[in-house]
């Protein structure tokens, strides 16, 4: 379990209540030719990628593997060690420890959304205004850039995103007369009828999940989290956690959930027999499919999002992460040229290529992009769906400063509720107060 230790989480407290936008101030190894005031320019960029060195990379993402190919083809100066440290939490505790010894820390290092901000509430990534990173705003869907912020810094380029929809087996529900639920009242309805007519299958999967839950909280424009400096408030009595919580409630109280674990073996034979009938998930899955359940091909098709209000029109992210750039690298301006070229250059069409899906506004709108039909779907022009709910991810979310370990609580907490006679809002409300004290003992001042 990644955490930060109280030592770090007091200093680095204290350091956020100062201010959150300072700077990098160190200079280069590789001489980008800042200015005194730390600034670095497109051209400090390019002299560094054209001088060379070595860059160390810490992710898992596969695709990244392509990139570093091609980038090295591009600038041949530039050696790049790619690493995988571990997926998620493995890497983030790996990442801590490197920064707790001040030696072995990477060059550049992959942070989900989700994590992000507690690495960057401890200074220990690098706020990439420096480098005039927040004039790339528009070139970025909503969701994922407010996601690489903390306080008026910006901790990471957006690498991909996972704006959600609704992934259904066509031919499970056309055989039960079932339509495709527009509101999350619809699906609930679908969910009793499905499971009425066949009681092995179910409308969805779930044995609590914490991305999966503030996702859809999300949606229904819930606020949990309010992260002010230092000063933090956790609510999950606020509207959308409410709303959430309502619907929910009856889907685990009448057992209308597959008891199945996602990412196991046996989620994805459901997906592959139709046991499991739909997935509300972000648009990376389609790979997922295409390579772990074959046999699915053909019936399965992709939605909107169910609505909390009907015509609402609004979604949320599941997933997605960011390239950031550790605080104690010498070499901040030859990595930013990476990060750039991987995030928002060159490198964003190579990903797509192999399978990924972006997070910038230019790609997302290209008919190349739209216009791609999936096999596994039917050949369906998915992306236009997928693209649509990256433009009504619904604003104002944030996480908390300590995300990595509230979710590393859930199960303690909210999974109860899965499991045992706890109802969810009781499971909430536990995860509220675990996190608060954590929270509290960690320096926060915590409401």
């Amino acid at each position: 379990m990644p955490t930060l230790t109280r030592r770090h989480l007091i200093a680095a407290a204290a350091a956020a209540a100062t201010t959150l936008a300072l700077a990098a101030c160190g200079d280069d190894d590789e001489g980008g030719g800042s200015s005194t005031n730390g600034a670095v320019s497109d051209a400090d960029v390019q002299a560094a990628l054209r001088k060379g060195g070595a860059l160390t990379v810490w992710a898992w993402e596969p695709t990244l593997k392509q990139v570093v190919a091609e980038f090295q083809q591009a600038y041949p100066s530039v050696k790049v060690n790619l690493v995988n440290a571990g997926t998620g939490n493995d890497q983030y505790t790996a990442l801590q420890n490197a920064i707790a010894a001040g030696s072995g820390i990477p060059d550049v290092a992959q942070l989900e959304y989700f994590a992000l901000p507690q690495f960057a509430l401890a200074k220990s990534v690098t706020d990439l205004s420096r480098f005039s990173a927040g004039s790339l705003k528009d070139r970025y869907t909503p969701g994922p850039w407010a996601s690489v912020h903390s306080g008026d810094g910006v901790y990471g380029l957006p690498m991909d995103s996972g704006p959600m929809a609704l992934f259904y087996n066509k031919q499970v529900l056309d055989s039960h007369g079932i339509a495709i639920p527009a509101t999350w009242a619809e699906y609930l309805d679908a969910a009793r009828r499905l499971h009425r007519a066949d009681p092995k299958a179910y409308i969805i999967n779930d044995t609590g999940d914490a991305g999966f839950t503030t996702s859809l909280i999300w949606q229904a424009g819930g606020k949990p989290y309010r992260v002010d400096g230092t000063d933090v408030t956790i609510d999950f009595t606020d509207p959308g956690s409410t709303e959430f919580v309502r619907v929910w409630s009856a889907l685990i109280s009448e057992k209308l959930l597959a008891p199945i674990a996602s990412w196991s073996d046996q989620w994805f034979q459901g997906i592959g027999n139709g046991s499991i009938a739909t997935l509300a998930t972000g648009a990376w899955m389609p790979a997922n499919f295409t390579s772990s359940a074959p046999s699915g091909a053909g019936k399965w098709r992709v939605a909107p999002l169910p609505q909390w209000q009907a015509g609402a029109g609004a979604s949320a992210e599941n997933g997605g992460s960011s390239l950031a750039i550790p605080e104690k690298t010498a070499a901040k301006t030859l990595a930013y040229g990476f990060i750039r070229y991987a995030a928002e250059g060159d490198g964003v069409q190579v990903r797509i290529d192999n399978g990924a899906f972006p997070a910038t506004t230019a790609h997302l709108r290209s008919p190349e992009f739209l216009g791609a039909g999936f096999e596994y779907f039917g050949g369906q022009k998915a992306n236009e769906i997928f693209a649509r709910s990256a433009q009504q991810v619904v604003t104002g979310w944030s996480y908390l400063p300590f995300q990595v370990y509230a979710n590393s609580v859930f199960n303690d907490t909210v999974g109860k509720a899965y499991v045992s006679s706890t109802t969810l809002a009781d499971g909430l409300r536990a995860w509220q107060e675990q996190c608060a004290r954590y929270g509290t003992e960690q320096g926060f001042t915590v409401k």
